[in-house]
């Protein structure tokens, strides 16, 4: 008797998508509000520093075997909105068979602002699901 053949699917890219609207007026609304306390997204505590990008998160994203985008959660494309459903931060893999999501708020919580640790869920997450990397 043969063992079953298990079809794994391949992550070609991550999408994340941010807990805050991307426009001007919204990134002021979130930039004031985390400093009150009111706005929280541990996306952005992860690749942002209190304006721009941070260097940790750039070469950690420069080191994955695919590409990473991200939106804000007014402007990311339907495929990740159905998949996320309002349940913001979010990562989503992209594969060929569509999108997955990987890891959600809780997930993205647990790395503590830490690049590191995101890649390190990524990989826990993807090998779950049974997903490669391209």
């Amino acid at each position: 008797m043969t063992e079953p053949t298990v079809t794994r699917r391949t992550i070609t890219g991550l999408v994340g998508v941010y807990n805050a609207d991307g426009t001007l007026r919204g990134e002021l609304a979130y930039w004031v509000g985390k400093r009150l306390g009111r706005a929280h997204c541990a996306l952005c505590d992860i690749t942002h520093g209190s304006v721009k990008e941070r260097p940790d998160w750039q070469r950690c994203r420069d080191g994955l075997a695919v590409p990473f985008g991200t939106y804000h959660r007014d402007d990311q494309p339907d495929s990740t909105r159905d998949l996320t459903a309002g349940q913001l931060p979010a990562v989503v893999a992209l594969t060929g068979d569509g999108p997955l999501l990987l890891l959600g708020p809780s997930e993205l919580e647990s790395c503590g602002a830490s690049p590191e640790r995101l890649v390190e869920e990524l990989e826990r997450a993807a090998e779950r699901r049974r997903l490669d990397w391209a």
